[in-house]
């Protein structure tokens, strides 16, 4: 059932409903790191290896579910992280269907960290946060052109156009995501001022924005194209501008793996559950990669924020969502891609208030030819009150 021993493995034993777990599974992570953490001498493992031998078998395979749920898990084609490969896996997992991601997402459909500054906000108005926090990050003023690598279905550019005139493309990879954010646009009479386009950020030449954002896309990128990543934002932004990277990182002090992972690590080389079946190819790299990159090109490091805490806060919300949607969620990517989804994010909420992952908001400048930021001295802009604005 559970071998080889890996996160994995209990996550397919999950999938294949061997066992189940009611009430909270995010709990139920911190309890199996724990046990898992138990184990470290040779003697222990060895007996723990025998005693995992005799749990019943189940060499069923994960089928593929109707509704392209890809439950049976993703294997790609062609060179990591090029153009084609990229669009592949980016279909795969945000080409589910628009219709099961509003079941438990907020109103905006906004699939990224939210922003809590009291900690009791519901999940609309947490999203609807943390958009005006990335706005005012980046000192939006009305007429700028606006950039958003990995747009998803609109929610920051039509945000950023509603409340602070500012002219807004989009760019994303998956079809599903364009069609949705167009119809929003057109709905909201933003077509002269919002687009949305099907496209690669390393095929963007020969344009220039103001301000350009980034959020929840930088996973995707892979640490050997981080450079190219940051070069091509670098060329794209205005001397004078604001490029914000929102996104999950390692944590700088990570929890060592434990001699039983670090053993099922070295005899078994497979992919992760989350790899397998989530996000194929994804990858993390540390915030002082980001920023080493950053800086060796010619930005300034403006601000750093970590919103880790934020990023559990939301999973809580999205793992709610989705429970209470079970029957909804089954009808529309079957009851293995319900147990994929409710694992891998009960999986992140333990992850993140753990802090095995992090969450970091980084603010870069491209000073302009004299050295101009076209920052104000203090960030007490950031967290003035709405009533400020009247």
């Amino acid at each position: 059932m559970f071998w080889p021993p890996s996160e994995r493995t209990v996550g397919e034993a999950y999938l294949r409903d061997d066992y189940d777990i009611e009430g909270d599974l995010a709990a139920a992570a911190g309890l199996a790191d724990l046990l898992i953490s138990r184990f470290s001498s040779p003697q222990t493992l060895l007996r723990l290896a025998l005693l995992m031998r005799t749990l019943p078998r189940d060499d069923h395979v994960i089928e593929m579910e109707p509704a392209g749920t890809g439950a049976g898990g993703l294997t790609p084609s062609g060179d990591t992280h090029s153009k084609e490969r990229d669009a592949e896996v980016i279909r795969y997992h945000y080409d589910v269907g628009n219709d099961f991601y509003a079941l438990w997402l907020d109103a905006r459909m906004v699939y990224s960290c939210a922003y809590f500054p009291e900690g009791t906000e519901d999940l609309d108005a947490a999203q609807t946060a943390k958009l005006e926090h990335i706005c005012r990050k980046l000192r939006l003023q009305p007429g700028e052109r606006l950039l958003d690598i990995g747009c998803g279905w609109g929610g920051l550019i039509l945000y950023a156009a509603q409340h602070y005139g500012v002219l807004a493309t989009g760019i994303t990879l998956s079809e599903a995501q364009a069609t949705l954010a167009r119809e929003r646009i057109r709905a909201a009479g933003l077509e002269a001022r919002v687009q949305v386009q099907v496209r690669d950020y390393r095929d963007l030449a020969g344009e220039r924005f103001d301000k350009i954002a980034s959020v929840g896309m930088f996973e995707h990128v892979g640490r050997a194209h981080l450079q190219q990543y940051v070069a091509q934002v670098y060329t794209l932004l205005k001397p004078g501008g604001l490029f914000l990277n929102h996104g999950i990182v390692i944590a700088e002090k990570t929890v060592s793996p434990s001699p039983l992972e670090r053993l099922a690590g070295l005899i078994w080389r497979e992919k992760t559950f989350m790899q397998q079946y989530v996000f194929p190819d994804g990858e993390l790299v540390y915030t002082h990669e980001v920023l080493a990159h950053a800086e060796r090109l010619g930005f300034e490091t403006r601000d750093i924020e970590s919103l880790r805490e934020h990023y559990a806060l939301t999973l809580q919300h999205w793992v709610r969502r989705l429970e209470a949607r079970h029957a909804a969620v089954v009808a529309s990517v079957g009851e293995t891609g319900y147990r994929i989804w409710r694992f891998y994010m009960s999986g992140c909420v333990w992850a993140f208030n753990t802090g095995r992952i992090g969450l970091s908001q980084m603010l870069f400048s491209k000073p302009d030819a004299r050295g101009r930021s076209g920052l104000p001295l203090s960030r007490a802009d950031l967290y003035r009150s709405s009533s400020d604005d009247q």
